[in-house]
């Protein structure tokens, strides 16, 4: 029987020089998955740098001007990696640059413009001497790892750069995986805000309307209504199954269009409907939450002129979804009832999950991602696969064409399932409504 005390076997690698990248929004657990890496392959007598701030530096390497150390990447070590396993940030900072944001098809790997700004992230990272990369970030930043894996495999053949990325997102709406790291954390910090927000509104006899993140999905929205006691939780899924109608708008170059936005009046009717059913049950209080994503389905006249950022998205923090959500269901609420005012305070929840102290399971799930990448790379010879676990953080590797649409190079959202447990635990902690 083998003696499980026994430390694993060192496999054998030539790698000389791994960088680890971290790009997209904050999330807690971070410092476990870039320390655990980081270790692993020390031990393994690699050389690890963490490139600073996502692709920003390497998205504008010109080949002349050298990157410079502890202003575009730093060198990782033992003594700086100490007890950084449950800290809080980015020990290597993140950004949002896109360097694949022109390439939507594989024959854009053709266009040079096109692939202009990937050729300098892999000039870059060979101006660095590094032989692998670690992506770590959410289904755009696998993007990016994906369309550099396909350019390298095109201009780059005789000396590739293998890359494995690790999922993040406290939205946890990642195919591949269960759950992401930092989810459950975000989960609990904004469950303890909603829970302070009730003892607030049963005061004052109001209601508050919460707006938590989940650009795509509710996992996040779902997760903090159900551990903080919400008296009703509405996200993306819930509008796209039931509440859109078609608009015609004029956009900015004057031309009329069709698009699904959300209907106001009935969204604003449900959540009214929860509010006169809690009066009869002697609760004239409450926490409404709502998923940051539904600023994507509002009608055009709310969202007219907003920016979107390197991927499309919405600029959410220009659209105020609690303050206009919260108008609409106070007025829609005074319109049911004849007059009477029911006072509904809008607020905004999210930021200050991102970095919060990160739980022991996210702690250990962000630590045994952070190995798989090691073990996928130098173990496994690995490249262009996601890090995943399941069960008692089994480690799997599922390679980029199971996740991403080989045609648009997208990834796809994972929704909750309207038919699953998960929803329909939040809908029987609900008031019930008929509706």
């Amino acid at each position: 029987m083998a003696n499980t005390l026994s430390p694993p076997t060192r496999p054998e690698h030539s790698f000389k020089r791994v960088a680890i990248l971290f790009a997209g929004g904050p999330a807690p657990a971070a410092n476990a998955v870039i320390s655990a890496a980081a270790h692993s392959f020390l031990r393994a007598g690699v050389e690890v740098i963490g490139i600073k701030h996502g692709y920003s530096a390497l998205s504008e390497y010109d080949g002349e001007t050298a990157l410079v150390e502890d202003k575009d990447y730093v060198v990782l070590t033992h003594k700086m990696l100490r007890r950084t396993r449950s800290s809080q940030g980015i020990m290597i900072g993140t950004a949002r640059s896109n360097p694949g944001k022109m390439i939507g098809h594989p024959s854009d790997l053709d266009d040079a413009e096109k692939v202009a700004p990937m050729k300098r992230v892999s000039d870059g990272l060979k101006s660095l001497g590094v032989d692998a990369l670690i992506s770590i970030g959410g289904d755009d930043t696998l993007k990016t790892a994906n369309k550099f894996k396909l350019f390298q495999e095109k201009y780059n053949a005789d000396k590739i750069i293998p890359v494995v990325h690790l999922p993040k997102t406290i939205d946890n709406d990642y195919h591949g995986i269960d759950f992401t790291f930092g989810f459950f954390t975000a989960v609990d910090f904004l469950a303890t805000e909603i829970r302070t927000l009730i003892h607030d509104a049963e005061a004052t006899r109001s209601y508050f309307l919460a707006e938590t993140m989940g650009r795509s999905a509710g996992w996040l929205s779902y997760g903090a209504a159900i551990a903080g006691e919400a008296s009703l939780v509405i996200s993306v899924e819930d509008v796209i199954a039931g509440y859109l109608v078609e608009e015609e708008f004029t956009d900015a170059s004057g031309e009329k269009k069709v698009r699904k936005c959300m209907d106001m009046e009935r969204v604003c009717d449900r959540v009214v409907k929860t509010i006169l059913a809690r009066e009869n049950e002697g609760k004239e209080y409450g926490v409404i939450v709502m998923a940051e994503g539904l600023a994507e389905y509002l009608p055009f006249s709310y969202v007219e002129g907003i920016e979107r950022d390197d991927h499309g998205h919405i600029n959410i923090s220009q659209v105020s979804l609690f303050s206009i959500m919260s108008k609409a269901v106070q007025q829609a609420y005074s319109d049911k009832t004849n007059g009477r005012v029911r006072l509904v305070k809008g607020l905004q929840l999210g930021y200050e999950a991102r970095c919060a102290q990160p739980h022991a399971f996210d702690a250990m799930l962000g630590s045994q991602l952070g190995v798989g990448a090691f073990r996928a790379l130098a173990e496994q010879k690995l490249n262009g696969v996601m890090v995943s676990v399941s069960g008692q953080l089994d480690l799997h590797y599922v390679p980029f064409e199971k996740l991403v649409d080989p045609d648009t190079l997208v990834t796809v959202v994972r929704y909750i399932d309207a038919n699953s447990d998960f929803h329909r635990l939040a809908r029987f902690l609900e008031t019930h409504v008929n509706d």
